[in-house]
């Protein structure tokens, strides 16, 4: 599988935190559970769902953590601290934004077979996708597809993670 893997492609300049150059919504929370136990009520109930799936489904040796002021899903740093930046390798990332909440697949996103297999397995669901260029979002429970959320999720392990990563020429 070819994956363009970055290790945070979240970015703070003057304008606040940027997710691939589109403004987030941030929190202070420092734990999952802090992050969820902040939402609205509304926003929780899709979180806990979606966080749900993600965490039943994500392969063994990524770590469940707080990065970047939404819930990230990384190879955690003693398994893998060689990245560009010190910050662990992120595979997945849920962040309740202003008007909807997001999920950013980087496995997904980085790749055109997987992107492909994605958008064409939510088609299936007769669901709307709501696709950016980094991310998908929803408003409610109902438009999100979560059997094919939690099958992209069990897509990219780890070690594939740390090939992409090892496979892209850095600047020295």
């Amino acid at each position: 599988m070819v994956l363009l893997a970055l290790s945070v492609a979240a970015s703070r300049g003057s304008r606040g935190l940027r997710w691939y150059g589109v403004p987030v919504v941030t929190s202070r929370a420092s734990t999952p559970h802090e992050y969820v136990a902040e939402l609205p009520d509304d926003r929780r109930a899709i979180v806990e769902a979606v966080r749900s799936t993600i965490l039943d489904r994500l392969p063994e040796g990524f770590e469940e953590t707080v990065t970047y002021g939404m819930l990230g899903y990384v190879v955690p740093l003693d398994r893998y601290p060689d990245t560009y930046n010190g910050q662990p390798l992120s595979a997945v990332a849920l962040a309740n934004q202003k008007h909807h909440v997001a999920i950013y697949l980087m496995g997904v996103f980085a790749d055109d077979a997987q992107r492909e297999w994605f958008v064409d397995a939510w088609a299936d669901t007769g669901k709307k996708l709501d696709m950016g260029k980094s991310c998908v979002r929803f408003k409610n429970l109902d438009d999100v597809a979560l059997e094919v959320l939690g099958s992209a999720v069990a897509r990219v392990t780890p070690e594939d993670l740390i090939a992409a990563y090892e496979s892209v020429p850095r600047r020295r």
